[in-house]
């Protein structure tokens, strides 16, 4: 092309946007139409922009939904996987597709967008007609109909608010798009179907379904479904009683809207808006587990592992729908209950009313809401929690009144009491002011079985068997021997009980304490009859500083190196206490106590376990003829396993004569020690057998005296015996198996010596037992040999006395008073 030809075709261009420009003008100037619709034209952009600028510009991803997670609880099993408890703030339950019943989703779509399946996530009729409402509605406070697609209340419900804005309707019509652009109906459906607010803290149809009829929504009859279907416009008014008729009318409406739909023969809609609405008072509880201080205590360990909310990670108690499995054993934990409280209504006795478990301010309200919202129970026979309103009336959490006879002086408005039948009436309810706690371990694995930290965790929470701090007392004397036995003392040793002495600076010197029974005893008397003075004296000469290492290898607790702490000074728990005898039972193998075994993701993966032993083998394709694979032990060694025997073999003799001898006529080999703090304060018992463990104390929660006479083996053994007593199919009465290296030996009881013509015998106070040895501690073997000349020189001694004494009676013998001291010298009168 020439360079003409190109000036030329520029010129004709020119041209021809002049000649365009001015026929423009002249149509602006002559054509009103043409220039309102370029005004609204212009008018419609700006505005999309300034929509898109305020509004849409911040809007939530919808492709979040696809990997969307419904918030649920978090389920807790017992050891036998039935579910115990559950973790929730909302009722919720996720379902697939598949698992919602036809009738059911055609019951909400009939109800809330019956043209779901045909639109692209805004009706266009729906959104004009809540347009003109809200026109109408505009200036008073009744709240205009949504107008709102399926889709619509997914992107409410889960990306946005409940905000009642036209801003937040804009933003639900384009998240809406979004979504449906995203997700599949069927997707958007499950979502909707899980996460609609339906009244009773319910989320979705299957939490409603169990709160409402009990059921499954696999059991829902035709009128039922409708009726949750119905539940979207006002959840918390449908449900209530007083709008009965409104709620059943609306019900019969949806079940017309599914026979025009085609998604209901008219004769089973017919036979439906018959029936009643069929509600029931709340839901129905799966399993009534009463372990609520075990529950609470797993729910502390959960949260934290793994977070209270959405926002801690995926996994969280609330949110991450968790599935937990226990150690909870429901018969133990039942007997641990009854036993625990038997105990506290024995000590407490005769004695009279304690005071209120709470009180309410009267001055804010009705009492008896109060006390609902305050969710104190109780549990026990047909006992119930009240509140005091006026003299002779109390009121219940569900709004009932009572008469209460024979009422304390003392009570005031707002007092909360336990209250138990009498007659017509009700009389006040004693629970003892003195608590405890109780807990059953496996001590193999370390796994606890039961626990029970005060009379009932629905009118307290503290938990005394792992939160109460308390003095142990002599339960932690059998450590203390056993680090005299590791430093090479045996059970025959001889320790001194007449006295221990320590030097306690310039300013006091030396100071002496003295023995109940004067002289010295073996080993195991001390522990058995719980010496004081030999305790002290086997501390010391093995090392306090070794004994508090002892102390921590078990778990008991970190101390200073102070001889008070091997008489139990310290503090711990009783699970640390528990998990400590267990530790003797196991061989010294110490396990940390747990009460969670494994938790699982709402999918079923593990996540966590208590038990991290490795497998070797176990998952083979193919089993290669070799011995079938197997874990290691669980624990680690924290004590010589000898050691940890001889220990337990003597503390057998603490139930068969010692402080414990109530527990003597179980048939059972048990083994275990009793403790008295100072005061007494506290009482304790620990014991049991390789294969179950249990411990206990009591005492009140500010420690004051609990009287002179109460002592571990008269209040806190009884309890472990109640326990026994109740579970007794549970326990074994094989003996205890002994580890490699222990060398049982027959020997005198009171002496420790070593015997041979006489063999033990079942008598609780044989003079010849089995006691264990390390090998060659054992007491020595005599010979015949030096027998005789053992009696040889007996011989010679009495000749050469019996002749000093006939040269002794030849000369006079002037008398003479005995010293003064003459009894200390002696060892004391005993």
């Amino acid at each position: 092309m020439t360079e003409i030809d190109i000036e030329h075709l520029s010129y004709r261009i020119r041209r021809g946007s002049q000649d365009a420009y001015a026929e423009f003008k002249q149509t602006w100037r002559d054509n009103w139409a043409i220039r309102w619709i370029c005004y609204g034209f212009a008018a419609f952009v700006v505005l999309v922009a300034i929509l898109w600028f305020f509004i849409g510009r911040d809007l939530p991803d919808a492709t979040a939904l696809q990997d969307y997670e419904t918030p649920l609880p978090t389920v807790v099993r017992g050891s036998d996987g039935e579910i115990v408890g559950t973790y929730a703030r909302d009722r919720r339950v996720q379902l697939n597709f598949v698992d919602f019943p036809t009738p059911l989703v055609n019951a909400f779509l009939s109800a809330e967008d019956e043209t779901f399946w045909s639109h692209n996530g805004v009706d266009v009729t729906g959104t004009a007609n809540a347009v003109i409402d809200y026109a109408r509605k505009a200036g008073t406070d009744e709240r205009a109909v949504g107008g709102s697609t399926i889709t619509q209340q997914v992107a409410k419900n889960v990306l946005l608010s409940d905000e009642y804005s036209i801003t937040r309707k804009l933003k639900e019509m384009l998240v809406a798009r979004r979504i449906e652009q995203t997700l599949s109906k069927q997707e958007i459906l499950t979502l909707y179907l899980n996460e609609i607010p339906l009244g009773r803290r319910s989320f979705g149809v299957q939490a409603a379904s169990r709160a409402y009829f009990g059921k499954d929504v696999g059991d829902l009859e035709l009128q039922e479904m409708a009726f949750l279907a119905i539940l979207p416009k006002a959840p918390e008014r449908y449900g209530r009683k007083q709008h009965e008729e409104t709620a059943v009318a609306r019900r019969n409406w949806v079940l017309d809207q599914m026979v025009d739909n085609g998604w209901a023969p008219a004769e089973a809609a017919n036979e439906a808006k018959a029936k009643p609405l069929g509600l029931t008072t709340g839901a129905i509880s799966i399993r009534n587990a009463d372990a609520g201080y075990y529950i609470e205590e797993v729910r502390r360990q959960l949260l934290d592992r793994f977070g209270e909310t959405a926002e801690d990670g995926p996994n969280s108690v609330y949110a991450g729908g968790l599935w937990v499995r226990t150690s909870l054993d429901l018969e133990l934990q039942d007997a641990a209950r009854d036993a625990l409280r038997k105990g506290m209504q024995r000590y407490h006795g005769s004695r009279g009313w304690s005071g209120p478990v709470a009180t309410l301010d009267a001055s804010k309200g009705d009492l008896s809401s109060q006390l609902a919202s305050a969710n104190i129970g109780i549990n026990y026979q047909d006992w119930r929690v009240a509140v005091f309103t006026s003299p002779g009336a109390i009121a219940f959490s569900d709004g009932e009144m009572g008469s209460l006879t024979g009422a304390p002086g003392s009570l005031q408005p707002g007092d909360v009491i336990a209250v138990r039948p009498a007659g017509n009436a009700w009389r006040v309810a004693v629970i003892p002011e003195a608590s405890g706690g109780i807990v059953v371990e496996d001590p193999q694995t370390g796994r606890i079985l039961a626990m029970q930290g005060g009379w009932d965790s629905r009118l307290e929470s503290f938990n005394r068997a792992t939160q109460a701090q308390r003095q142990p007392g002599s339960t932690v004397k059998p450590f203390v021997y056993a680090t005299g036995l590791d430093q090479g003392l045996t059970p025959a040793s001889q320790v001194d009980n007449s006295s221990f002495c320590a030097y306690q600076g310039r300013q006091y010197g030396q100071k002496c304490i003295r023995g109940g029974r004067a002289g010295t005893y073996t080993l195991r008397f001390g522990l058995e009859n719980s010496q004081n003075v030999m305790t002290a004296n086997i501390a010391n000469d093995a090392g306090m500083p070794n004994v508090i290492k002892t102390y921590e290898r078990v778990g008991i607790g970190s101390y200073d190196p102070y001889i008070a702490f091997a008489l139990g000074a310290g503090e711990t728990t009783v699970e640390k206490m528990t998990n400590a005898f267990s530790t003797l039972a196991n061989h010294g193998l110490y396990n940390e106590p747990s009460v969670i075994d494994y938790v699982q993701d709402r999918r079923g993966k593990v996540i966590w376990r208590a038990d991290k032993r490795e497998c070797e083998g176990c998952n083979m394709a193919e089993w290669d003829g070799s011995a079938m694979p197997r874990p290691g032990p669980m624990g680690r060694q924290m004590m010589d396993a000898r050691t940890a025997f001889q220990i337990s073999h003597i503390l057998e003799g603490v139930i068969t004569r010692g402080t414990a001898k109530t527990l003597r006529g179980t048939g059972l080999p048990l083994f275990g020690k009793t403790g008295t703090t100072t005061g007494p304060k506290d009482v304790w018992f620990i014991g049991g057998t390789q294969q179950m463990m249990v411990g206990t104390y009591l005492g009140f929660d500010r420690p004051r005296n609990m009287g002179g006479y109460a002592q571990g083996g008269t209040i806190a053994a009884p309890i472990v015996k109640d326990f026994i007593t109740a579970t007794r199919d549970r326990w074994r009465s094989t003996p205890p198996v002994a580890p490699a290296g222990v060398r049982m030996v027959r020997v005198d009881r009171r002496t420790g010596g070593r015997v041979f013509d006489e063999w033990p015998s079942n008598s609780e106070n044989a003079a010849v037992i089995w006691e264990a040895f390390k090998p060659d501690t054992e007491p020595p073997r005599s010979t015949l040999a030096s027998e005789i000349a053992a009696q040889r020189q007996e011989l010679l001694d009495l000749i050469r006395r019996a002749r000093r004494a006939q040269a002794e009676l030849s000369r006079p013998v002037e008398p003479e008073e005995p010293p003064e001291d003459f009894v200390e010298e002696q060892g004391g009168i005993y």
